[in-house]
Parts: C-alpha cells; sequence; structure tokens
C-alpha cells in the first residue's frame, strides 16, 4: 500500500477510529502499516497498559524506548522487569552527547526556562527518537497519550499526523479508572514510584510529587510545560517526527 492510499484510508476510518476499542485501534494500525508500526515506551507510571496491550496482538513489534542518560533508578529496574516478563523487543536510542558533555558545553539545560527546556528535549528525546524512526524504517507510531492526563491533549484525536508520521493513540479516551481496572484485571504494576506519590515519571531532574493543589501537569517541568517534544511538531524538514 502506498503512503497516498494509507493516508487515504487514515482519513476516511478516523470517525470509525474514535468509537472503536482500543484493541480493534491496535488491530487496525498493524493491519494498515504492518512492519512499519512501532510503539514507545517511557516506562513510566501506567506504560505496562500498552506494553501489555500492543504486545499481546503483535508480539514482536519494535518498542523503542528513548534513555536520556536521567531516568530514575527505579525506572530502569522497572523496564529491566518489563522487558523480560513480556519478552519486549526493545530497541533502546540515546542521545548523540552524554549526559557530562551537555551538561560541560551547555550548563543544566533544564534549569534555563523554557527555552533551555526545548532545547534539553530536542538533544535528549526528539533527536534520539527521529533515529529511532529512520532506523527502524517506520511510517507509524503507537503511544500511549490519554486526554485526561493534560490540557495539551484533551483535543487530540485516535490518530494523527506528525510531520512524516501518522500517530494512533489506543487508549486515548480511557480515564484513570480505565488504567486501574486494565492492570488489576492482568495482573500488571505500576511503576515503582507511584507508591511514592508520583503520578508521572519522566527525568529525574524535571519530575515532581504531586503535591496539594497540584494538577499532574505541574509535576513535569515546573509546570513550564507538559510534553517532553516528542508529541509537538518539532518543525524541523529534515525530521520525520
Amino acid at each position: 500500500m502506498s503512503q497516498t492510499e494509507i493516508a487515504t484510508k487514515t482519513n476516511t476510518e478516523a470517525l470509525d477510529l474514535e468509537i472503536a476499542s482500543a484493541t480493534e485501534r491496535v488491530r487496525w494500525a498493524h493491519e494498515t502499516y504492518g512492519e512499519q508500526l512501532v510503539l514507545t515506551t517511557s516506562f513510566g507510571v501506567q506504560s505496562a497498559v500498552m506494553l501489555h496491550l500492543v504486545t499481546t496482538l503483535i508480539p514482536n513489534i519494535p518498542v523503542i524506548f528513548v534513555d536520556t542518560g536521567y531516568l530514575f533508578p527505579a525506572t530502569y529496574t522497572f523496564a529491566a522487569e518489563l522487558t523480560e516478563r513480556l519478552k519486549l523487543n526493545l530497541k533502546t536510542y540515546i542521545p548523540r552527547q552524554t549526559a557530562a558533555q551537555q551538561e560541560a558545553l551547555h550548563g543544566k539545560l533544564w534549569e534555563q526556562g523554557l527555552e533551555g527546556l526545548e532545547r534539553y528535549n530536542l538533544i535528549n528525546k526528539v533527536e534520539p527518537m527521529n533515529r529511532a524512526v529512520k532506523e527502524l524504517g517506520a511510517t507509524a507510531w503507537l503511544s500511549g497519550l490519554r486526554r485526561t492526563q493534560s490540557s495539551s491533549r484533551s483535543e487530540r484525536k485516535v490518530v494523527e499526523s506528525q510531520n512524516k508520521t501518522t500517530k494512533i493513540y489506543p487508549i486515548i479516551d480511557w480515564n484513570d479508572r480505565d488504567v486501574y481496572q486494565y492492570l488489576t484485571e492482568n495482573g500488571l504494576p505500576y511503576h515503582p514510584l507511584w507508591d511514592q506519590g508520583y503520578v508521572s515519571v519522566g527525568d529525574w531532574h524535571s519530575t515532581k510529587k504531586l503535591g496539594a493543589g497540584m494538577t499532574e501537569e505541574e509535576t513535569r517541568f515546573g509546570g513550564l510545560k507538559r510534553e517532553c517534544g516528542l508529541h509537538e511538531v518539532t518543525g524541523g524538514s529534515d525530521f520525520q517526527i
């Protein structure tokens, strides 16, 4: 199927996908994109849901994990446990510059306001993910975004285009109860830091516990922004995502 045919099929079936189940959405994505489909994970608080849901249907799908080098120790142990348990076809990508190099050259970018965060995300998240998509020959990407997570996600559709890549969000319309029920029914764990008050887990320097009066959005990047760059248009004509 050509890219034009795929795009046309995506557009004509988008409305049906809005009322489809998460399983039906994953099946549709697999039938439409085949080996050009990838799954991403951050091994965050609720990542076990998408990892289990998708790999139950597509066991050998490439699972892209972007490791910034600044993750919590608990994230690495959680990643190892889920990778073994679910037999993930894990593809780990890291930034071209190490953490030490970045701090020597640019300082602590996460402490340099919104502009610094944008640069940090480009180096540590966007470029590695873009490289992964290109090297794996992917044209479509399954992600676990949910509308209830933030204002920046509240209006997203099940299927979106980001630059040259089609993105599918199978659990976009799930709420926290849906997530809890799926994890419980399948005997799956939350991230270990969930029990310590973390409702969203990213890099250790830019993640806070949920405090009184805080929204989930405010626990990431000091409340300056919610997205890490992967789900925003990069503006780079040479970027796939």
